[in-house]
């Protein structure tokens, strides 16, 4: 798979995108060796082999999103490989993708949750809680990807009395957009930057205690470690939860405002962001509580 991995890498890809393509395909490769003892051949790859690893993972109650990236990335080695001549047959031809249910929003977190969460990275040890409280106020007030808020530098951010503006040099897809940071955003930055006096424009904005580059994985542990501190048990609380929160409160401040939001969150296809305008399973309970027919006797 060497070969097929340096080629994606020759393309044009968000670097959290190479990650994901690397990790799913080791995924694949690892169940492959539970079922095929013999080293694994690409040319000898069978459609019946990755339908029987499609079963595996609904059957050991992946989700349906999972499964899909997974096989995803499986047509995309098999589409390389059938264009290099490693493979002569259609192997993904039968591959189907698990059915989604999609007709519910993301979830977010409700105002009392994100005072909770706030609050614990505000009590924060070890000197961190500057830095944790201006990590959880960028990513609610502005919605970004993790993976965008791990690459932003110091001279990203512009900071005014009335104003305030965060850029996203290579957001997914490469493509760089502004976003406007809010008088909470920049109340929340203004302290963590001034704890560190005079700090290089191409600085890594958000540091570990140690002052090095906090990567994805580590915004990642701190966002579900703030969670736990914030004793937050209604729904999983990940570092994406605090982007659909922000584009939830942003409709819900803004309604109809789909373009805009699209814009801010750096969606390519307002399909992608129209999601976040389904009901909720609280909407849908809500309208079936005021229902005509919900009568007793």
């Amino acid at each position: 798979m060497a070969p097929f991995l340096d080629c994606l890498a020759r393309e044009d890809l968000a670097p959290a995108t190479l990650r994901g393509y690397r990790y799913d395909l080791r995924h694949f490769l690892a169940w492959h060796a539970t079922v095929q003892p013999d080293a694994f051949a690409l040319d000898h790859l069978a459609a019946f082999e990755l339908i029987a690893y499609r079963q595996h993972m609904v059957a050991a109650g992946r989700r349906p999103a999972t499964i899909n990236r997974r096989l995803d990335a499986l047509r995309r080695l098999c589409r390389w490989a059938r264009s290099t001549g490693t493979l002569s047959g259609d192997v993904v031809h039968d591959l189907r993708p698990v059915r989604t249910a999609r007709n519910r929003q993301p979830a977010g977190l409700t105002d009392p949750e994100v005072h909770a969460l706030l609050r614990a990275a505000g009590a924060s040890t070890h000197g961190l809680a500057a830095r944790n409280y201006a990590l959880v106020q960028v990513m609610l007030q502005a919605g970004l990807r993790v993976g965008e808020v791990a690459a932003l530098r110091v001279a990203d951010i512009t900071l005014s009395d009335r104003s305030g503006m965060v850029r996203i040099r290579h957001g997914k897809g490469l493509k760089a957009r502004e976003v406007p940071l809010n008088a909470t955003a920049r109340r929340a930055l203004k302290p963590y930057l001034a704890a560190h006096p005079a700090p290089a424009k191409e600085a890594v904005l958000f540091v570990s205690g140690r002052d090095t580059a906090m990567p994805v994985r580590s915004i990642q542990a701190a966002i579900t470690g703030l969670a736990r501190r914030a004793r937050l048990t209604r729904i999983p609380v990940s570092a994406h939860t605090l982007r659909h929160t922000f584009a939830l409160g942003y409709l819900r401040d803004n309604p109809g405002k789909l373009l805009e939001l699209a814009g801010l969150l750096g969606h390519e296809s307002l399909d992608t962001t129209a999601v976040y305008t389904r009901p909720s399973r609280e909407d849908l309970a809500a309208d079936l509580e005021r229902s005509h027919l919900n009568v007793d006797g």
